[in-house]
């Protein structure tokens, strides 16, 4: 078969290339001969090509389902946690899933097939229904399937259509909120009337409001002189 290179510098190129032959009804693999495409290996634009021609997206086995989920699951995987399985009780799932709510990487979770509309309805209440999620279901075997969408259609096609076999949830992570700049400028403002030195506070200010620095520094300098 022909071979073509896919790496950082050619891959978007690459995964045009990548979506016309899927277009054709042809069979792509992407490999590697070290790692896990898409794990902190090129990879995710392949796979997301992939899915916008809506192909087939399967992963050869691997060392583990998670890394196999993540893999197909177009969702970031340049960083993720591993959360396991939830706590059986619905109060310690809650308090799980709280404190994964502000989570900014992807998260992969077991979940049994017994519980998985229940459980995907909780992570939909606690993390957010509109929360992007992949479920990959028995991943290198027959009955193969991954499943995407939010966590609410989730939760609701698991309850309707209660899985079997092993399940893989991969979510997404909390979107980034942008920084309130006007107010850390203010905040800048202030600390520096206050006696703070410049970059003192403009680094307490980036900090405090989560403001790039630089950035920040910059904005509050022009302010400043103006």
């Amino acid at each position: 078969a022909p071979l073509r290179s896919y790496f950082v510098a050619n891959e978007a190129a690459r995964a045009g290339e990548l979506a016309d032959h899927l277009r054709q009804g042809e069979t792509v693999v992407l490999i590697t001969d070290a790692g896990m495409p898409t794990v902190a290996d090129p990879g995710l634009t392949a796979v997301r090509a992939a899915l916008d021609v809506e192909a087939v997206v399967t992963v050869v086995p691997g060392p583990s389902a998670v890394t196999a989920a993540l893999a197909v699951s177009g969702l970031p995987s340049e960083r993720f946690v591993f959360e396991g399985f939830l706590p059986r009780k619905l109060e310690q799932q809650r308090a799980r899933l709280g404190d994964l709510a502000t989570e900014p990487r992807t998260m992969v979770l077991f979940v049994a097939a017994s519980r998985a509309g229940r459980e995907l309805s909780v992570m939909a209440e606690t993390i957010g229904p509109d929360r992007p999620v992949a479920v990959a279901r028995e991943l290198t075997k027959l009955h193969e399937e991954v499943w995407r969408g939010t966590l609410a259609e989730a939760a609701d096609h698991y309850r309707e259509h209660p899985p079997k076999g092993e399940l893989t949830v991969v979510v997404g992570g909390a979107p980034v909120v942008p920084g309130d700049m006007e107010a850390a400028i203010a905040s800048v403002q202030r600390l520096v009337e206050d006696g703070a030195l410049f970059s003192e506070a403009v680094k307490r200010a980036a900090d405090a409001h989560e403001v790039r620095r630089r950035l920040l520094y910059e904005a509050a300098r022009r302010q400043l002189d103006s």
